[in-house]
């Protein structure tokens, strides 16, 4: 595959026109306080340049990571592991969407400001998988799978088929995959790939891996030899795969069996599994493990994940959940000395179906009174009383927060999250 640089001259002035009027509009969404300009610039850089996804994308060294959660966070790591890789000269050789902009025109904005870079480590909608394996992807990294955004993703196994069907069609041609052994649907998904490395990422939930992805059956769980649980189909040979890379405890295993301390600061067990991934597709690029520790451990707030702002009085902490997966691993991170306030939004980004507020074992906040905020959260409101637990309302978010002084949990869906970055300034 040709460089950007290797396109013709017609090609190359259609690009360098639409780059340019899109970082235009960029600047323009940012001074009216509409949002970053990411979106905007892909929006209008593919709508000028229809070829732009595939010309930014070819001759890149390219790294990519899926799934339902954890791509941010994962990205951000492998990023920083791959620049660690490079040492002095790694500014401007690796390009990574940084923002979270994991649809077409996110990852054309990330690319179009760094064209002339080598190396693409990338978040991708678990959508858009198939079409970035028409490209020759080193390393793809497939987290997991669960139930989100339930008005445009029905079915998350047809997800899965689609990635099964575009790694059997790449052939030998294909990526290397790092998978996480641990979610049956990844492992069916990923089976098709010409090469695999298997971590077992431990994860709170199982909500999404009943039924065997195979065959139907439902899944039992037996203890392996480490102890630690495993997913087993007694009516078809599907079972967990022995995995190279796994959290053990505080730590990550590596295929060697030492237990390396990734010294995150980034808290809860799940990032201690999206390390371990992160790490595992590092090695596969070439860093060596020392050195990718090392790049893993400079993040700190993942696109605002964890990030600390000021509300008035209160210094609040925010943290993003966007699923009953993803609110199984953030509930446990709320500091019981602190208050909690929950935001709930239905915009498109969050999807506009919230029945999955059932699926949350909200139950676990018994005891503490909490904020329920955002436009939703009347419907929040109602869920927590029948979790038995007291609430108020207070339905505009940056009010919630302010309401408080000192430290404060925010944990919110993507809308509200965002919401709170821009008038913090953090994005």
């Amino acid at each position: 595959m040709g460089r950007v640089t290797d396109l013709g001259l017609g090609e190359r002035l259609r690009l360098r026109l639409a780059t340019g009027l899109g970082d235009a509009a960029a600047t323009a969404s940012k001074l009216t306080g509409r949002g970053t300009g990411a979106s905007v610039r892909g929006q209008v850089i593919t709508k000028l340049a229809p070829a732009a996804f595939d010309q930014l994308l070819a001759g890149k060294r390219l790294a990519v990571v899926s799934g339902t959660n954890g791509k941010t966070t994962t990205t951000h790591l492998l990023a920083a592991a791959v620049r660690a890789g490079l040492g002095d000269g790694a500014a401007g050789r690796v390009v990574s969407n940084a923002d979270g902009g994991n649809l077409r025109q996110g990852i054309v904005s990330a690319l179009a400001k760094a064209r002339r870079a080598d190396s693409a480590v990338l978040e991708c909608d678990e959508r858009v998988v198939p079409e970035l394996l028409r490209h020759r992807i080193e390393v793809l990294t497939l987290l997991n799978f669960s139930r989100d955004q339930l008005d445009r993703n029905h079915e998350i196994k047809f997800l899965a088929r689609a990635w099964r069907q575009a790694l059997e069609g790449a052939g030998d041609s294909g990526p290397t995959v790092v998978a996480n052994a641990a979610d049956p649907l990844i492992v069916w998904s990923a089976q098709t790939a010409h090469r695999l490395v298997w971590v077992d990422a431990a994860t709170l939930w199982r909500g999404d891996t009943a039924l065997c992805p195979a065959c139907g059956g439902l899944l039992t769980q037996t203890t392996g030899d480490d102890g630690c649980l495993m997913w087993d189909c007694p009516d078809c040979p599907a079972r967990q795969p022995k995995a190279a890379y796994g959290v053990v405890g505080q730590r990550l295993r590596l295929p060697d069996g030492r237990l390396v301390d990734p010294e995150l600061k980034v808290p809860g067990l799940f990032n201690l599994a999206n390390a371990a991934c992160a790490l595992a597709a590092a090695i596969e690029f070439g860093v060596p493990a020392a050195v990718a520790l090392a790049g893993m451990a400079t993040v700190v707030a993942p696109a605002g994940r964890f990030a600390e702002a000021r509300f008035g009085d209160a210094v609040a902490r925010l943290m993003l959940a966007k699923n009953p997966a993803g609110w199984a691993e953030m509930l446990p991170l709320a500091g019981a000395d602190r208050p909690l306030v929950l935001a709930i939004d239905s915009a498109l980004a969050d999807g506009q179906d919230v029945s999955w507020l059932w699926d949350v074992d909200f139950e676990r906040l018994a005891g503490r009174r909490v904020t329920c905020a955002g436009p939703r959260a009347q419907d929040l409101a109602v869920r927590l009383g029948y979790a038995g637990v007291e609430h108020d309302i207070v339905v505009d978010v940056r009010q919630a927060v302010a309401a408080f002084a000192g430290p404060v949990d925010v944990m919110s869906t993507y809308t509200p999250f965002q919401d709170l970055l821009l008038k913090a300034g953090l994005r």
